[in-house]
């Protein structure tokens, strides 16, 4: 069982930066795939970036390639989106998730393990 909860969220201008973390807690954090996704109101779940167990492979959906950044910090059971460039279309509640197993997937249905969320808003 993992545990996870995140924080960081908030109110942004267009242009400016947030950094979202998800604390993780439970059996063998550092043996999961983490993701994060986004929810924008009325709309499905998506998916934004994903890291390997090892952080050493990272995938992200096209519209934040060169925005946005995922890590993960093994050692304190972090993860992290480092979120530059933010745009009015990046509002959302965002979500960490965690899988087990080595795949980076982006559908939802494929992680075991969700957060709360953070909202994150984007004023033009």
């Amino acid at each position: 069982q993992v545990q996870l909860v995140e924080s960081g969220g908030g109110l942004v201008q267009t242009g400016g930066s947030l950094r979202l973390s998800c604390a993780a807690s439970g059996r063998a954090f550092s043996s999961h795939t983490m993701g994060w996704f986004r929810q924008a109101p009325g709309k499905e779940r998506k998916f934004v970036a994903a890291i390997s167990w090892s952080g050493g492979s990272t995938y992200y959906v096209d519209s934040v390639k060169g925005r946005f950044t995922i890590s993960r910090d093994n050692a304190k059971n972090m993860v992290y989106l480092q979120m530059n460039s933010l745009k009015p279309e990046d509002t959302a509640v965002y979500y960490c998730a965690a899988r087990r197993g080595t795949a980076l997937y982006e559908g939802p249905d494929e992680y075991d393990y969700w957060g709360q969320g953070t909202q994150v808003t984007v004023s033009s």
